[in-house]
């Protein structure tokens, strides 16, 4: 049976959407044979929405709590204490919805693969439009435009907007390399995340997956794998509110200083 660790970081989280989340992993695992090692991370404000978990009863559970806000990244690093450095660990967000053959797929793809630590899924809207979570790595410039640009000069750059995006690869193909991946899903061989040591501490929220992925790919390699369908329920930081719109510039400007600054 393969080994899988399954990480989520809570933070207030929407009951239902949690236990959507949930319900189409246990379905995914069943469909895989696979019985996975659940860690939930609590960052605070979960304790009714994990009252209302129901999950199968043959699976182990780590509830992680006590150690407030700590953010994302630290938040998963706290998973990997205690998990097993074999098979496979998932990053996993608590707005996203696994497709029943995802976790099948995924095992299989790096199975096939052996030079593959860290996979990235096929992502949709709730409405089914593709979701481009696969990125080039941006310029400032590139960041203003998607999160904070006006409409009209958003038209206007479309063109640039898909190219960071990888409109031009990311559809029904694999694609080897993307040079970022999303935090919200991140099926890595457990042996590469923990040799990495999971996500930058120094990171609060945003921008820690997109510094894990260069630096996976300085050991490892990624793929996009478009068999892995999720739906994704979140995103969008610039309409969270000032507060997440200071912390996306405060990790924008994190990563640009480790990973060298791009204007234009």
């Amino acid at each position: 049976m393969e080994r899988l660790t399954v990480s989520l970081v809570l933070f207030r989280p929407d009951a239902a959407l949690l236990r959507s989340t949930l319900d189409s992993l246990a379905v995914a695992c069943r469909a895989a044979g696979v019985v996975p090692e659940l860690v939930l991370i609590d960052n605070g404000g979960s304790a009714a929405a994990l009252a209302a978990v129901a999950l199968p009863a043959d699976w182990p559970l780590r509830v992680i709590a006590g150690h407030g806000n700590v953010g994302f990244g630290c938040g998963h690093n706290l998973s990997l204490a205690g998990a097993a450095a074999d098979g496979f660990h998932l990053i996993l967000n608590p707005d996203l919805e696994l497709a029943p053959d995802a976790i099948r797929a995924a095992c299989a793809f790096l199975h096939a693969h052996p030079d593959c630590g860290l996979l990235a899924p096929a992502v949709r809207w709730d409405d089914g439009r593709t979701q481009y979570l696969c990125k080039r790595v941006p310029s400032v410039f590139d960041l203003f435009l998607r999160g904070f640009a006006p409409g009209w000069l958003r038209r206007r750059c479309a063109a640039r907007m898909a190219r960071y995006e990888m409109q031009d690869l990311i559809g029904e193909r694999v694609v080897w390399d993307p040079p970022l991946v999303s935090g919200a899903f991140m099926f890595f061989r457990a042996a590469v995340l923990h040799r990495l040591g999971g996500f930058d501490r120094r990171f609060f929220l945003y921008f820690e997956d997109y510094d894990l992925s260069l630096r996976s790919a300085e050991i490892t390699r990624i793929a996009y794998v478009p068999a892995v369908k999720v739906v994704h329920h979140g995103g969008h930081a610039a309409r969270k509110g000032l507060r997440h719109i200071g912390m996306f510039v405060r990790g924008a400007a994190l990563f640009f200083r480790l990973h060298g600054w791009k204007w234009l």
